[in-house]
Formats: C-alpha cells, sequence, structure tokens
C-alpha cells in the first residue's frame, strides 16, 4: 500500500512539475545566409518571422530568473540591426562584432550569421567554427546546416554537403527551402564558382 501512494504521489509531483515548467519559446530565425542566390531568403531589414513547422524551428528554453533574448528588447533590436549590416550593407566585419556584443554567441542564430559573415569575408576556418557552435547549440538548426552544407561545398567537400542535405531532410523533409537550395547547389557542376 505504502508503494501506491509512493508512486501516486511521484506522479502527482512530476504533473505539477509540467505544469509549472516554463513554456520553450521559438527563437528569431537565424536570417537569411546568402545574400541572393541557391533559394536562400532574400536579404531586408530585419530577419524574416519564422514559420516553419515546430520540428524545424530552433527553440529557447527560458532559465529561472533570467529573460530569455526573445523576449529582451534590447537583444532583438541588436540583433536586428547585425542582420541589417549584413545584408543591405554587406558589411561582415562589423555585424560580427555587432553580434558578438549582444552576449549570446551560444545562441545557435547569432552563431549562424557569425559562421555565415565569417564565410563572406572568406574566413573558411572561422566560418567553420561558427557553424559548429551554432549546431552544437541545436542540432536541430535547419538553416545552418543548409549554409555549412553550402559552405562544404564551396569547400569541394561535396560528399559532407550531401551529408547535410540528408541531415535537413530528416529535420524538415525535402520540400522544406533549405533542402531545396542546397540541393540546386548540388546539382550545379563542381567549380562553377557559386555565390551565397
Amino acid at each position: 500500500m505504502i508503494r501506491i501512494a509512493t508512486r501516486l504521489m511521484t506522479l502527482a509531483s512530476f504533473s505539477v512539475v509540467l505544469i509549472a515548467a516554463p513554456p520553450v519559446i521559438p527563437a528569431f530565425a537565424a536570417g537569411g545566409g546568402g545574400g541572393g542566390g541557391g533559394g536562400e531568403p532574400p536579404p531586408s531589414s530585419s530577419p524574416p518571422p519564422d514559420t516553419r513547422s515546430n520540428a524545424t524551428k530552433s527553440t529557447h528554453k527560458k532559465k529561472p530568473g533570467k529573460q530569455s533574448s526573445i523576449d529582451d528588447p534590447a537583444f532583438a533590436q541588436g540583433y536586428r540591426a547585425a542582420y541589417a549590416t549584413i545584408y543591405d550593407r554587406n558589411d561582415y566585419a562589423a555585424a560580427i562584432e555587432q553580434l558578438k556584443a549582444l552576449g549570446h554567441d551560444d545562441s545557435a542564430n547569432v552563431a549562424n550569421l557569425i559562421g555565415y559573415s565569417y564565410r563572406k569575408l572568406g574566413d573558411y576556418k572561422l566560418s567553420q567554427v561558427w557553424y559548429e557552435r551554432a549546431l552544437k547549440a541545436d542540432p536541430n538548426h535547419v538553416l545552418t546546416w543548409q549554409y555549412y552544407g553550402l559552405w562544404q561545398i564551396e569547400q569541394g567537400n561535396r560528399d559532407q554537403a550531401q551529408y547535410h542535405l540528408r541531415r535537413i531532410a530528416a529535420i524538415c523533409g525535402t520540400d522544406c527551402e533549405e533542402y531545396r537550395s542546397l540541393a540546386a547547389a548540388l546539382e550545379k557542376p563542381p567549380g562553377t564558382g557559386l555565390v551565397y
């Protein structure tokens, strides 16, 4: 009898914790990545809203006592400013500084944009570090898999780009824009001078 009572109390306690837990809130979309080509989102003055299904969104759990970055107006404003610096002004070095100043280098969205900016500056080593950091923060960050796949193509690593394409398919299927963009880039002959 005591065993059953203990189990019921444990179940009740667990249920209360689940009900009281903060909700999972979607983060900003990782933002374009290409500045024209391969089906990447066109640049705009602010990050596009994330309209993908829950399976493809990056998520950010709230930490007790800390305001999440999506709720932080200063973060949102800084992120939009860095996004505009990348896509409106093509000033990648300034964008990297803006993104790092946000203090959220561990965010997949921020790390992805830093990686993209380093790639546009031609620093493939640092770009790779940041793409991998984004995927460590969120292994299902579809846009990072796409842009890192484009990075792989630029480096001549078509087999690795195929792996990235399979990862995207596993996350959002073969009909999502990220999959179509990377697949289209892989269909082009090697050495065609892709610009993403």
